[in-house]
């Protein structure tokens, strides 16, 4: 079983946090500063938010979260056999967890990554300080996200 994700960038996350909680019934599963996440059951949903990030209301990234580094790993195969170029990475510090994933770019530079979360990293590591974090990303876009 796998899920979407949905990373959107925001203007508050306080309020952000209040909306999304009503709308989907269920709390964050994640808050760190300028950072949440939500593990929504119904629909099957990773539901991401940056604060000042990009531009409010936008889309930051997208993804599939799965359950396994096999699963990433089968995932980059499979790309890679449809011509995709995939960027991977290992062990990655990124949104607050140690993450394996693997990047492609859709159309209109749209990035997916499909990932797995290894471990929940120390609260101090901020993403938007770490230079690695989401690498791809940031090679992606001028508008750098700090993290996915």
């Amino acid at each position: 079983m796998s899920r979407l994700q949905l990373a959107l960038n925001v203007s508050n996350l306080e309020e952000a946090v209040g909306f999304y909680s009503k709308f989907f019934k269920t709390e964050p599963t994640k808050i760190r500063p300028g950072y949440a996440n939500f593990a929504i059951a119904e629909p099957p949903l990773k539901l991401v938010l940056f604060e000042n990030s990009g531009v409010p209301g936008s889309i930051n990234h997208l993804g599939v979260e799965v359950f396994s580094t096999e699963e990433v790993q089968d995932a980059t195969q499979y790309l890679s056999e449809q011509g995709f170029v995939t960027d991977i990475e290992e062990k990655t510090t990124c949104c607050f967890a140690v993450q394996d994933k693997v990047w492609v770019d859709g159309p209109d530079s749209s990035r997916w990554e499909v990932y797995t979360v290894l471990a929940d990293a120390n609260d101090s590591l901020l993403c938007a300080t770490d230079e690695t974090c989401c690498a791809s990303e940031s090679r992606a876009t001028s508008d750098a996200a700090p993290c996915c």
